[in-house]
């Protein structure tokens, strides 16, 4: 479960130093604490930037630094301004789809009512529901005693609209049980769902010694010359202090005359003229009443330990934290019989009517002259508060969001939309020569299913009689010109240049995208090379594998050596509302080379149609085959890749190759490069070439009649580029038993129903396998028979449509829930246009929090002072080494300041100091996130002083700054490092440098 918690009660003006900041501190660092399996984000705004990093400090120890978030948005001012509206309101959109990007199980808000008076931003299902939302109750004073606290009708406006999403919550976590009943009483709430979670004090709130020496000084500080009775919680109308002050007048006064009246808290001057002005009407001296204002937390906690009697006449609490603070200290503790303050005191014998003042004195005077009720009021009181404690708070927190996401889940059911949506599906379709156009023309019968489609295509002509019957067939202008009136677009991506027009159309129209090959370095390069899009591979390298991919791309000696090592797909994968592949091995190359987590993928069994029409006599007799004959099959074009050459070479040195009767068919088109002249050339200086054929490009139908004629397949793969071999597929359909090697996708095959060889087999294991399945019927009847229900059960195309809706669906739900759904929703709570002051600081503000995803960590390295200066040869020449051999899990991407507080990335100079053409990349202003490292290297002290606001800018946002002085210690660091620039690399990856 991923518990994402909006910290803001931790973070805004009115809450931070009071009571709800330290409550939702506690209670978040004991949830943190407790986590158990679950995952646990932060949600911080970044508006309150002075609070982060107390936050990220706190969180430490106990949160990896990316589970803090930061989100920013369009700062609402006075709620009483009449313009205000159009920010408020997109503010609240822009945090419910920044929390819903986040993924959560469950959102837990720690403080609900807040942004009256500052720019804190909280609401409930505005934007999005697609998420539960568990929210802590902390009273409804307000509500109940409306006529003191809601008179202004700005308060009222604003009061009201948030006990209307206090309504939307799915959970109400309340601090006390009072304030339970009261969530069910007055607004309806749940009683299954309302939850007393209950609260404790801080652990600095305890019994501590305090000397005669800190003691005289404490009370000469304040003016405590006798033992003293003592109240704090502030200056509120319910707090009850007038009626405190009166019932402490009606006190005999030779017992007065012996003690002191403490109100401990800060107090307004208005405020205090009044009480002192009450306290003479009532007869008390002028030292029996002590108004101490602020005291600090280490004072406060010495006057709870020293005070004769501690009292608490509030009308109304959420909890009372004071009286519960006070008996940790070992005070004796009274209070009010109302609201929660019973449930905390927990002594019906300590509690008094705070509207007797009468009641209030009586028991005010018992606790000062009888000392057996006093013990037993400390006694209790020590008893009592042992029963309150954080981690049980935590635990009950995490235990009730465990059951609301349980029951979601039970209750979600996938809405059927009200009429069939229109989708638009962009691939090759035959006759193009595309193992993608023959998938599509299987799967679009089954899609339909599901959707009103139309086929996007480039082709001159659609032969596909089932396509043509049922899917209107569109150019890429028409989809253009008509793209809104689509609700879904498909994306079949591939590796050829079948494919080249769907880059621009995925950047201009977002859909959701099928990577048949994980690798789309052939199509990039082939578009660079044929001037279709100037310099895009060169760019791809660049973005998806930065500056080493750019560097080995003007330095390889092989441009064929690049295109293989690189698999240039990032941009389809960040510019896609989802992803779908085939199969695992897809999700672990992504991980690799990008550090995606899948969160945006779904993996859907590549699709085959289990009807088998082909007889197996016809087919031999259509092929030239006899009865007695043993044939394997390798289908699919053939090149190195393939290993081809190791199992022609297995089956000549196997027994196979020596029998007239076996015979060995590759069914595809060969090599049309050295690698195939070589194959048939080993062929022919065989005894066995009568029996072994590469039949060429196969057709459909010669491609089928020997799936059917075969005994057995191979299907051998190596340097895997993310692909799914459709044509082991089409060998377990059939029932052929086939030999595998464990190599990218082949690997997530079940090892039931193939012969898996591991990924670097020998000849020998390769040939054992061979001679086994051929003299084994028993063995190949098996593994076939097994073959053939895996396709049954995971890969039947009625079943993969299905699939297929699903994901589509939840990938545009995200998106819904995401940046292409919050612009309309945005633009629709402006009734006016907006001033583009407005909207140039809302577009930031969506970049900021809506990056694109996925991104590798960066390691920032400010080069302002290198650029132009080409006398540090040791830190340019380490500069260098870094771009060229970056760690694995960082890009390595120099910057500069461009102003006082913009920094762009330096690519002209970083291609310069490569060697390598500066005109292909641009000098952008930079971007950076949770996460990344930047590193001041040789910038002058002046110069960095010049951008502190920046360099707080970024730690705010949870970038981690270091930086070297200058270029003399940078030097030395280098020396004594032996000048090895890894060593000097690991040393500030790991924080070692400063």
């Amino acid at each position: 479960m991923r518990i994402v918690i909006d910290m803001q009660g931790a973070q805004s003006t009115g809450s931070r130093h009071r009571g709800i900041g330290r409550y939702t501190m506690a209670l978040v660092q004991e949830i943190v604490r407790n986590r158990g399996d679950h995952e646990v984000i932060l949600a911080v705004n970044g508006y309150f930037s002075d609070s982060i990093e107390p936050i990220r400090t706190a969180f430490d120890k106990l949160l990896p630094l990316e589970n803090i978030q930061v989100w920013n948005t369009v700062t609402p001012t006075a709620k009483a301004e009449t313009d205000n509206d159009w920010r408020r309101h997109a503010g609240e959109l822009l945090r419910e789809a920044f929390l819903a990007g986040l993924k959560p199980d469950v959102v837990l808000v720690s403080s609900l009512f807040e942004g009256l008076t500052d720019n804190a931003v909280t609401s409930i299902a505005q934007f999005t529901r697609d998420f539960p939302t568990a929210v802590i109750l902390y009273d409804l004073i307000p509500l109940i005693h409306h006529e003191i606290y809601l008179e202004n009708p700005v308060v009222k406006a604003y009061y009201s609209e948030k006990i209307e999403f206090l309504r939307q919550a799915d959970l109400w976590l309340a601090i006390s049980e009072s304030s339970r009943q009261e969530g069910i009483s007055h607004l309806g709430l749940s009683r299954d769902w309302s939850v007393n979670i209950s609260t404790d004090a801080d652990g600095h709130f305890r019994k501590v010694p305090v000397s005669a020496e800190a003691e005289s000084e404490l009370r000469k500080k304040y003016g405590l010359y006798h033992p003293f009775v003592m109240y704090t919680g502030g200056i509120d109308h319910r707090k009850n202090i007038e009626g405190l002050i009166r019932s402490y007048a009606k006190l005999p006064k030779k017992l007065r005359s012996s003690q002191q009246l403490a109100i401990v808290c800060s107090i307004q001057a208005e405020n205090r003229r009044n009480l002192e002005a009450l306290a003479r009407k009532c007869g008390l001296e002028e030292d029996e009443l002590i108004l101490t204002g602020f005291v600090t937390e280490e004072d406060l906690v010495r006057l709870y330990n020293l005070c004769h009697l501690f009292v608490f006449p509030s009308w109304h609490e959420g909890f009372g934290l004071p009286a519960l603070e006070a008996m940790r200290c070992g005070a004796p503790v009274i209070g009010a019989n109302t609201s929660s303050l019973p449930e905390v005191i927990g002594l019906p014998e300590a509690l008094f009517d705070p509207h007797s003042d009468d009641d209030f004195a009586r028991l005010m005077e018992r606790a000062l002259n009888d000392e057996d009720f006093r013990a037993r009021l400390v006694k209790h009181g020590k008893h009592q508060a042992m029963k309150f404690s954080w981690a049980e708070s935590a635990r009950r927190a995490i235990e009730q969001m465990e059951r609301l996401v349980a029951h979601q889940k039970s209750q979600s059911t996938n809405s059927v939309p009200d009429r069939r949506l229109k989708l638009a599906y962009i691939s090759p379709l035959p006759p193009e020569r595309s193992g993608i156009a023959d998938y599509s023309a299987e799967l679009l019968p089954e899609l339909a299913r599901h959707y009103d489609i139309e086929v996007v295509v480039v082709q001159d002509n659609v032969t596909d009689e089932w396509i043509n019957a049922n899917c209107p067939i569109r150019t890429v202008q028409y989809f253009t010109d008509n793209a809104s009136s689509y609700d879904r677009v498909l994306y079949q991506f591939g590796n050829s240049a079948f494919h080249q027009h769907m880059f621009e159309l995925l950047g201009t129209h977002p859909g959701v995208v099928v990577l048949h090959d994980f690798y789309l370095s052939g199509i990039s390069h082939y578009m660079e090379a044929h001037a279709i899009e100037p310099a895009f591979w060169t760019k791809e390298l660049y973005h998806a594998h930065g500056y080493a991919a750019f560097h080995d791309r003007y330095h390889s000696k092989d441009e064929v050596d690049v295109i293989w090592k690189y698999p240039c797909s990032l941009s389809v994968v960040q510019n896609s509302l989802g992803v779908i592949a085939h199969s695992q091995n897809s999700l672990r190359l992504a991980k690799r080379w990008y550090g995606d987590n899948g969160d945006n993928w779904a993996v859907i069994p590549h699709m085959r149609d289990p009807h088998v029409n082909k007889d197996r006599a016809l087919a031999r007799q259509a092929l030239g085959l006899g009865v007695d004959d043993f044939v394997v099959c390798s289908f699919g074009m053939l090149g190195p890749t393939k290993l081809n050459h190791r199992l022609l070479e297995a089956w000549l040195n196997s027994r196979l190759g020596a029998d007239k009767n076996c015979h060995l068919v590759f069914v595809g088109e060969n090599h049309p490069g050295t690698y195939g002249v070589e194959l048939l050339e080993t062929i022919r200086n065989h005894r066995a070439e009568k029996n072994i054929r590469i039949t060429g490009w196969a057709d459909l139908d010669l491609f089928r009649n020997y799936l059917a004629a075969a005994d057995m397949g191979v299907q051998l793969r190596t340097l895997s580029r993310g692909e799914t071999s459709g044509t082991v597929l089409d060998c377990m359909c059939h029932s052929l038993a086939t030999i595998v090697n464990a190599n990218g996708s082949m690997a997530d095959l079940n090892e039931q129903a193939v012969w898996m060889l591991s990924d670097e087999f020998s000849d020998e294991q390769l040939i054992t396998a061979l001679e086994t399945l051929w003299q084994d019927g028993d063995k190949r009847q098996s593994l076939g028979k097994r073959a053939r229900e895996v396709i049954l059960e995971d890969h039947d195309p009625r079943y993969c449509a299905g699939q297929y809706q699903d994901a589509i669906e939840n990938f545009y739900k995200s998106a819904q829930n995401g940046l292409p759904g919050l612009l309309p929703a945005i633009a629709k709570k402006s009734a006016t246009a907006q001033p583009d002051t407005e909207l140039i600081a809302l577009s930031s503000h969506l970049a900021d929090c809506f990056p694109l995803r996925p991104q590798k960590k960066q390691l920032l390295l400010d080069v302002s002072g290198l650029i132009g200066n080409r006398k540090n040869t040791a830190i340019r020449n380490t500069l260098r080494e870094w771009l060229i051999n970056p760690p694995g899990n960082y890009r390595i991407e120099p910057v500069y300041a461009s102003g006082e507080n913009e920094y762009r990335y330096a690519r002209h100079f970083s291609a310069g100091l490569m060697g390598c053409p500066e005109h292909c990349l641009q000098d952008e202003p930079i971007e950076f996130a949770v996460g990344d490292i930047f590193f001041v290297l040789d910038v002058p002290q002046s110069v960095q002083t010049m951008h502190s606001d920046f360099y707080q800018t970024l730690r705010v946002r949870g970038v981690m700054i270091q930086c070297l002085v200058d270029d003399a210690s940078g030097i030395q660091r280098l020396q004594n490092l032996g000048g090895d620039a890894t060593l000097f690399l690991e040393e500030i990856l790991g924080g070692r440098v400063f």
